[in-house]
This record gives structure tokens, C-alpha cells and sequence, in this order.
């Protein structure tokens, strides 16, 4: 090699070695090895705030959809409902008594309620109109019950019961309601887990890039670190502690605008309870009130965030490192 190269090669080492002596001297520096206020770290931030933000309302979404189902199957599940068709030949009114007096008798329920002619056509408004003449029709009617939850009822002795004493009776016990309901809220619990678990994948992705390309820009201080003793794992941590805090960052900065957000639709949903379809909208999902445990929710993720960041970044490094060696 030409001597004035080797010298001028040499001398850039040693400058390197003293601008870098501190770092081995004491645990303070004066300069990060990756500056923390860079572009790319800012850039980086934001796409973490927005994955966070996204895997907030994910399981948020997740929390609602549970609690909504088990709310419904518990409505479904401890009522029964017996419906009285109308019979040639039969007044429907006595029938109705019957049953109520069948149903006052039987050990495990309570709160029962038998709908007028009025109300039971109400029901049926929604789907048949406002115009339409009900006592051309068949129209059946109903009754409800509650169930006893501590000592329920022996639903087969009722049904039974009721075949045999009242005409064109039939008991329902949602049974096969509740079982699509919890098929339903399974399978959306599932669908807006996996996509929980993907929004985090691709934060992860975007971490390792982001590390990958922070570790070879810099690869010229890493190479005179390695020259001057510093340790593989050394180098790592470094990174991993640059990229945790871009993760504490932008895990909270999602989950703020997450909580922002379900408070905005909170108070929103508040106004809309005076309208029709803002009742059924609430009726479905609730107010949009973040309980305790959306909360702990947001926080977790915010959390994993962040632990996400540093397990990825800490990987990517110590491959990088070995592919530059």
C-alpha cells in the first residue's frame, strides 16, 4: 500500500479513536451514536404512532365486540318467548290466558309479560308498514318471560305443557340464537385479533428496516468501534435504545389519539341517542365509553410498542453487525 496512503489512513483512525474516547471513558456522551432528532428517527415515530393507533382501535374494537356479545347472549338466553298462532275455530284471547296462567305456575320464572293485539302488531310494522290493515291477518301473539338464573326452569316440562293445553302455542328458548351470536362474536373477536397481530408485524418491519438503514449509514463509526474494542453487543444496544424510545414515543402518541378519538365518538354518540338509528347504533356497540379495561388495552399496546421496537432493533443489529464485519 503507498506510505501516504497508509499515513493518512492511519491518522483518520486516530482521530476517530479520541472524537470517540469518551464513550469508553464514562457511560455519558456527547453525541449519540444515532442521532436521536434525524429524519428518519421522526419519520419512524410516525409510522409507529399510526400502527399504534391502529392496534389500539383493533383492540378496542376487540373489547367491544366481546363485551356486546356476551351482553346479547346473556339478553337472549335468560328470556323465553311463547308465541300464540291464531286457530280457526279457537279465540285467541282465552288462549293467551292459558298460557299466562301456565306460566305464572312454573317454578323458575318471573316478570312475565303478555303483549296486547296493539303491541304485537307494532312489532311487525318494521317490515310490513304503517298502512296495512292487521285484522285482515293472522297476526300471532306473544309472550315473555324471564328466566330464574338461580333456579331455572324446566324448559321441556313447559314446552310440554303448553303443546297440550294451548292451541297453536310454541316455546322459544334462543337457543339457536345464542349459539350463532357466540359463533358470530368468536369469529370477530378472532378477525380483529389477527388483525391486531398484523398491524404489529408490520411495525416490526418497518423497525428492522429502519434499523438496517441507521446501522449502514453509520457503518464507518461502527467499523472504528470495532477497531478501538467495542463489543457486538455494545453496538446493539445502542440501537436498541434509539429505536425503544422512538417506540415509547410513538406508542403513546397512537394511543392518546386512540383514547382522543373513542372520547370524541363517546360524546358524538351522546347526541345521536335522540335519533333512530343513532338508538340502534348504540343498542349494537354502547357509547363508545372506554372502561378500564380499553384503557389498560391502550396502554398495553403502547407498551408493546415500544418492546416490539427494541426486541426488533436488537435482532436486526446483531445480523447487520455480523453482515458487515
Amino acid at each position: 500500500m503507498n506510505r501516504g496512503l497508509l499515513d493518512r489512513f492511519l491518522i483518520g483512525v486516530l482521530k476517530r479513536f479520541f472524537d470517540l474516547r469518551g464513550v469508553f471513558r464514562s457511560k455519558k456522551r456527547q453525541q449519540a451514536l444515532i442521532p436521536h432528532a434525524s429524519a428518519s428517527g421522526g419519520s419512524l415515530a410516525a409510522v409507529i404512532a399510526i400502527m399504534a393507533f391502529l392496534a389500539s382501535l383493533t383492540a378496542s374494537v376487540a373489547l367491544r365486540v366481546s363485551n356486546a356479545s356476551e351482553g346479547w347472549q346473556s339478553s337472549v338466553s335468560h328470556e323465553i318467548t311463547i308465541q300464540i298462532r291464531p286457530t280457526l275455530g279457537t279465540p285467541i284471547d282465552p288462549e293467551m290466558k292459558k298460557a299466562a296462567i301456565i306460566l305464572s305456575e312454573t317454578p323458575g320464572l318471573k316478570n312475565t309479560y303478555v303483549y296486547s293485539k296493539t303491541e304485537s302488531e307494532k312489532l311487525l310494522e318494521p317490515w310490513l308498514g304503517n298502512g296495512l290493515d292487521f285484522d285482515q291477518l293472522p297476526v300471532p301473539r306473544m309472550i315473555t318471560a324471564q328466566i330464574d338464573k338461580k333456579s331455572p326452569p324446566d324448559l321441556e316440562a313447559l314446552r310440554v305443557a303448553l303443546s297440550e293445553n294451548v292451541k297453536g302455542a310454541s316455546l322459544d328458548d334462543h337457543r339457536a340464537w345464542t349459539q350463532r351470536l357466540s359463533v358470530v362474536g368468536r369469529t370477530l373477536v378472532l378477525a380483529t385479533l389477527a388483525t391486531l397481530g398484523l398491524v404489529i408485524a408490520a411495525a416490526g418491519f418497518a423497525i428492522a428496516f429502519a434499523t438496517r438503514g441507521a446501522m449502514i449509514s453509520n457503518r464507518e463509526i461502527i467499523e472504528v468501534l470495532h477497531f478501538v474494542g467495542a463489543s457486538e453487543s455494545y453496538i446493539a444496544r445502542q440501537f436498541q435504545i434509539h429505536f425503544l424510545w422512538i417506540g415509547i414515543k410513538g406508542g403513546i402518541i397512537g394511543g392518546i389519539a386512540a383514547i382522543t378519538l373513542f372520547l370524541a365518538l363517546h360524546i358524538a354518540a351522546r347526541h345521536w341517542a335522540s335519533s333512530p338509528n343513532g338508538a340502534e347504533m348504540i343498542a349494537l356497540f354502547g357509547t363508545f365509553s372506554l372502561n378500564l379495561n380499553a384503557i389498560i388495552a391502550v396502554m398495553a399496546i403502547a407498551l408493546l410498542m415500544a418492546l416490539v421496537a427494541a426486541f426488533v432493533s436488537r435482532v436486526t443489529a446483531n445480523r447487520t453487525i455480523r453482515g458487515l464485519d
